[in-house]
């Protein structure tokens, strides 16, 4: 299997979900991450996952999948960086790293002694990288953001998924949703920054923003609003079948949805009509060019609909099977670990957890060779932390005076 990462360590000192997803990517590429969690509290994570455990059937389990989602195939030292005993070890795993990945405020890192003055002082040639809210510099440099506000929120995806005459503003759709998206792009950042280090030799900084992943996502928009001086007109999910009737949502008779996006009517029009029954469609002279279609998007639509609504989910899948046009089921997130494309090539793997289950996890998208990621577990907390410092060389003696001094778990 490539894993282009192999031999990269990674010295990740953060906690919850968006710096971590990187390293988690980091990890399923080959690299050696090690997580730098606190000596007595861990990650923070940990102490809110209880409650989502409920809400899954996993009381009882060591694993879950906000840690393991983020922390897969990583290893864990608890390290109590306040203490002035723990700066020794935290040195050595510097000096030992080719990366370190943070996404502690200033604030904090000014008082850990992990400033990038610092920490390039031990390694000068360590690639450090920040995962922050909002800037790296500026005024809100030191605000914290989690995704639902830095993202979604602020970042324009909040009011956009919001249809008119709401009378709520839509929530983020699922948990970490743009921590995930913001850990890959960090991912990205710090694969480009260690191909720049190999070609000259000097390691450049990488800062990324929750609020500028969040523009970039939706920098169509974006840019289409600053040409405008305006805010962009909002429409709700149906009214794109106005302009052309084979896009936009329709509902099945079991009140699921299909999305159809056929940008090319004329093209598809008459496959479509043979494919819902309904040949005679296709070269009704009403019909039988996409100005004609587009001209009477309202009525097509209207006919479209009535057809879509004639059956179920399941007949459409059947009957859609070939068809060249583009579509899809509109699927919940339980559909979507089951999608037989990503399953067919391994994007669901299994993850064997600390008592023996087999558990699933969506790996990350990128495969090399076209070969799927084997994934392992997310470390227990502190779980290596006698491993990690017998490689650095610190054992014995040395070893039971840290943990005496409440330096390392």
């Amino acid at each position: 299997m490539t894993k282009p990462m192999e031999g990269v360590r990674v010295l990740e000192v953060a906690q919850f979900t968006y710096v971590p997803s990187a390293g988690a990517v980091l990890a399923d590429w080959g690299a050696d991450v090690i997580k730098v969690e606190h000596a007595e509290k861990g990650d923070a994570q940990r102490g809110i996952i209880k409650v989502f455990s409920q809400n899954v059937g996993a009381e009882g389990s060591t694993f879950s999948p906000m840690m393991d989602g983020p922390n897969r195939g990583k290893r864990s030292i608890g390290l109590a960086l306040e203490k002035p005993e723990a700066t020794r070890v935290l040195h050595e795993l510097i000096r030992s790293s080719d990366v370190f990945l943070t996404n502690f405020l200033p604030s904090a890192r000014v008082k850990l002694g992990i400033t990038v003055e610092e920490v390039r002082a031990v390694n000068p040639d360590i690639i450090y990288t920040v995962g922050t809210g909002f800037a790296h510099s500026g005024p809100e440099a030191d605000k914290g953001g989690y995704d639902s506000t830095a993202y979604w929120a602020r970042g324009g995806s909040a009011d956009s998924a919001t249809v008119p005459g709401a009378e709520f503003v839509t929530q983020q759709p699922v948990g970490a949703y743009g921590d995930n998206i913001g850990g890959m792009t960090i991912a990205g950042g710090i694969a480009a920054a260690l191909f720049a280090r190999s070609r000259t030799g000097v390691a450049p900084t990488v800062d990324i923003s929750l609020l500028g992943v969040a523009a970039w996502a939706t920098q169509m928009n974006v840019n289409l609003a600053l040409m405008a001086g305006r805010p962009l007109p909002k429409r709700s999910p149906l009214e794109s079948r106005a302009s052309n009737p084979l896009t936009g949502l329709y509902e099945t008779s079991d009140g699921r949805w299909l999305s159809l996006s056929m940008l090319q009517p004329g093209r598809y029009w008459p496959e479509f009509c043979a494919k819902v029954g309904r040949p005679e469609l296709g070269t009704d002279e009403r019909f039988d060019t996409a100005e004609k279609l587009m001209g009477r998007a309202a009525e097509v639509a209207d006919i479209i609909a009535g057809i879509i609504a004639s059956r179920t989910k399941d007949e459409w899948v059947t009957a859609f099977e070939d068809m060249e046009g583009q579509w899809a089921v509109v699927q919940n997130t339980y559909e979507l670990g089951q999608d037989p494309a990503l399953v067919g090539i391994g994007q669901i793997a299994d993850v064997v957890d600390a008592e023996g289950v087999t558990r699933k996890l969506v790996a990350s998208p990128v495969q090399f060779d076209r070969q799927a990621p084997q994934l392992t577990r997310g470390p227990l907390f502190a779980e290596h932390t006698d491993e990690i410092l017998a490689e650095l060389g610190i054992t014995g003696e040395d070893l039971i005076n840290l943990k005496i001094a409440g330096a390392v778990t």
